[in-house]
């Protein structure tokens, strides 16, 4: 009887057959595999200028643009990453197997977008914006490693599939 409760999600792992062969035949696979390094690539240059920022008192301006840059690259990995979950789980966002890793994602957008938001309308000082940057940075790390950790899971249950 407690096997007849389980959802089909966890009695095949992080995929179903089926949500395996859309994941491998998505183009938005694809996609997601060269925006994450990218925006990881970003994140890396931007957190060494921000770092840069902060014990030399230069940089400011770098470090703005960088940032920028890395808010843009995640935006756009969360947009494509919905398409992405809307063609393998056949919804949009919060699908059971991400659930997690999107509610993390929403609090990563969030900060970055403080971070827009008072460099936009001025509202914010700089140092607070760095300190904003460094929070949305950490939260950035956390739900990159939650990613990781999911695609270790998904080869490790392609393994046993095979």
């Amino acid at each position: 009887m407690a096997n007849a409760s389980r959802t089909s999600q966890e009695q095949v792992g992080l995929y179903t057959p089926e949500q395996r062969v859309r994941r491998d035949t998505s183009v938005w696979t694809t996609v997601q595999a060269i925006l994450a390094p990218l925006q990881f690539a970003v994140f890396l240059v931007s957190l060494v200028l921000v770092l840069r920022y902060l014990t030399s008192g230069s940089g400011y301006e770098v470090a703005t643009v960088s940032i920028i840059a890395k808010t843009f690259l995640l935006y756009l990995i969360m947009v494509t990453g919905a398409i992405w979950e809307k063609v393998v789980f056949g919804q949009w966002l919060f699908a059971p197997a991400f659930f997690w890793e999107d509610v993390f994602s929403f609090v990563v957008i969030a900060l970055h977008t403080l971070y827009l938001y008072g460099l936009l309308t001025g509202s914010i000082s700089p140092d607070a914006l760095i300190v904003i940057v460094l929070a949305a940075y950490a939260t950035y790390v956390v739900n990159a490693g939650q990613f990781l950790w999911k695609l270790r899971a998904a080869r490790l249950q392609s393994e046993l599939a095979a």
